[in-house]
């Protein structure tokens, strides 16, 4: 069965309802840009990776949404994205997903969630 890791990124109060938050995190041997948008006080993450080009999504340090704060939006070519599914609605990558991470939400602490196969 596989070994689940963890890393804490930070508490649920750190990203107020409406904002936003990036990392760069070491998990499983593997250095991730990702973000969390807390949208209504449900946390939502993804990679930093836009589907079209695989650049950051940030216009800066944690600005990951468009100016009415509803879509996510790629600083490069403005494509938009739906922050409960990722799901690309506007632009080049329109169909497309952004890569969702495993989030774990336990005493008011997140952790960024992966599984691994190290016995």
């Amino acid at each position: 069965m596989p070994k689940k890791n963890k890393i804490e990124l930070c508490k649920t109060e750190d990203i107020p309802n409406g904002a936003c938050k990036g990392f760069s995190t070491d998990l499983d041997a593997n250095t991730q840009d990702i973000f969390i948008v807390n949208r209504d006080n449900k946390f939502y993450g993804y990679k930093n990776s836009c589907p079209h080009t695989g650049v950051n999504l940030n216009w800066q340090p944690d600005v990951f949404m468009d100016f009415d704060d509803f879509y996510i939006q790629c600083a490069v070519h403005g494509a938009r994205f739906e922050v409960e599914s990722g799901l690309c609605v506007w632009g080049p990558c329109n169909g497309l997903y952004l890569e969702e991470i495993k989030l774990e939400i336990n005493n008011s602490k997140i952790a960024l969630v992966s599984a691994c196969n190290n016995n």
